[in-house]
């Protein structure tokens, strides 16, 4: 069975249960999360999405991120995916939460209550080649200049993250 999404309203409250695919067809506004992972030298890690993604393939973005099951906490969402797409776990706490809006060349439309997740992590991730093409840490500072320079290597949502809500990150 195709993964759901939880539909929510501005103020976060469940409406309802759509598929993935066509929850972004529509365009409709779903529950959604985006980890950020730390190490001891304040450095992010950035994951690079598989190449065979249905969007945003090949673009470098936040250490991980996915949509929230039914029943699922936002915390335990950001765990088991981190786990699923990085092969690892850590402690993660919530910092914030946006809405956001982002239609791709391919019709699809990205409309996510996003949470922000961060945690720290020391050590190599064991990726899931299915998931992620690559990987790396960044200095925040660093970060910020590679997207003035080169904003189309990244997501959507972590521009978006990076240019309004950069101070959520600063652990």
């Amino acid at each position: 069975m195709e993964e759901q999404v939880i539909l929510v309203n501005e103020k976060d409250e469940q409406l309802g249960l759509m598929p993935k695919q066509e929850a972004h067809e529509k365009g409709v506004l779903h529950r959604a999360f985006s980890v950020f992972v730390f190490n001891d030298k304040n450095e992010l890690m950035l994951q690079q999405r598989a190449l065979h993604k249905y969007h945003s393939p090949g673009l470098w973005t936040n250490t991980c991120c996915s949509h929230q099951r039914d029943g699922e906490s936002t915390i335990a969402a950001g765990k088991r995916r981190l786990f699923e797409e990085m092969g690892f776990t850590t402690d993660l706490k919530e910092t914030t939460s946006f809405i956001y809006k982002a239609p791709f060349d391919n019709g699809l439309t990205e409309h996510e209550l996003d949470h922000i997740l961060v945690g720290n992590f020391e050590g190599t991730p064991n990726i899931n080649k299915d998931e992620v093409a690559s990987w790396k840490w960044m200095g925040l500072q660093e970060v910020k200049k590679d997207i003035q320079a080169k904003p189309e290597i990244y997501t959507a949502w972590f521009k978006i993250i990076f240019d309004k809500f950069y101070q959520h990150l600063l652990v």
